[in-house]
Parts: structure tokens; C-alpha cells; sequence
């Protein structure tokens, strides 16, 4: 008897510890996939004149691109953003989050643009209403604006092509 209980204590953490080491740590779940998209209304990041907000996200699936010129990943992932905007497949809308406008600005001048507009939180409060753990994440959006992907890290042609086509191509039919 002395021996059963710690050998069943021991049994219960390996057994948490499997379960821990199996799942990816990259796959944070976002408690808006299937709900609305938050509501935001932000200026755009080229014309502060001019207002970006959730309801641009509707109509047709969409990509929301979190990103930042302070974050590493961000820089890793704009190739593969740029190529998939010349692809023209969904609009990609980007949310640059907690950063400087003329850095933003010039960063796009510099590496290309694949964003139909972007909205600029520079306090994070857009991208705290939307779940954001940091930069980059991407969501896609169907057409009635609801949440039914979140991707946490650097945006890859791989993982468009597993994860997000997919989920696009079954839309194809709810766009009537």
C-alpha cells in the first residue's frame, strides 16, 4: 500500500505530461472560431482619413493578418503574404497592431504591400477584442463574418495551402 499511491500519483502526471507533449503548442484555441467577428472600427494605417472595420470583413471569405514591424515572425511571413496576394484568392486585410504609423508605413514601402487596407491599433485594444496573444496571427473569416480559422505564428505557403484552402474552397458554395 505505501508504494500504490505514489506510483498512481506518478502515473496521473505522466499521463498529463503525454497529453501535454502531444498537443502543438503553435494551436491556441480562439474562443471566436464559429462566433462574430469582433466589432472594430480603426483608422487606416495610409489614410487616417479613412476608416477600417469589421464590416469590410463580410461578404466573401476574408484573411485579418495581425502584424507589426517589431515582430520577428511578421518579417518572416511577408513573402509568403505577398505571394498570396498576387494570387488574388481573398482579400487580405491587415490589423497592424501596437506600432509606430510612420515605421508601418515605411515598411510596406520597402517590402510590398499585401494588404487591401489596414487598420491601425497603435494601443492594442482592437487586437485585445479579437483574442490577439501577440503578432503574427491570421483569422479567416467566411462571408457572413464569422471567425472560422486562427492561425498563431508566421503565415507559410504550407500552412495557407493545409489550412486555410481548404476551409476557403468549402465557402465556395455559401458565396451563392
Amino acid at each position: 500500500m505505501r508504494y500504490i499511491i505514489p506510483a498512481a500519483v506518478f502515473a496521473v502526471l505522466v499521463g498529463f505530461f503525454w497529453i501535454g507533449l502531444s498537443k502543438d503548442p503553435s494551436e491556441v484555441p480562439s474562443p471566436f472560431i464559429g462566433k462574430p467577428a469582433p466589432a472594430f472600427q480603426l483608422t487606416e494605417l495610409k489614410d487616417p482619413e479613412k476608416l477600417v472595420s469589421q464590416a469590410d470583413l463580410r461578404g466573401r471569405p476574408t484573411v485579418l493578418n495581425v502584424w507589426a514591424t517589431w515582430c520577428v515572425g511578421c518579417r518572416q511571413e511577408h513573402e509568403a503574404l505577398m505571394q498570396l496576394a498576387s494570387m488574388d484568392i481573398v482579400p487580405i486585410y491587415g490589423l497592424n497592431y501596437r506600432d509606430n504609423r510612420e515605421q508601418a508605413l515605411q515598411w510596406l514601402a520597402r517590402l510590398g504591400d499585401p494588404y487591401v487596407a489596414t487598420g491601425y491599433d497603435p494601443d492594442g485594444a482592437a487586437g485585445l477584442d479579437w483574442g490577439v496573444y501577440g503578432a503574427p496571427e491570421t483569422f479567416l473569416i467566411d462571408p457572413q463574418g464569422t471567425v472560422v480559422y486562427k492561425h498563431l505564428g508566421p503565415m507559410t505557403l504550407r500552412i495557407w495551402r493545409d489550412e486555410f484552402m481548404p476551409r476557403i474552397s468549402s465557402m465556395a458554395g455559401d458565396q451563392g
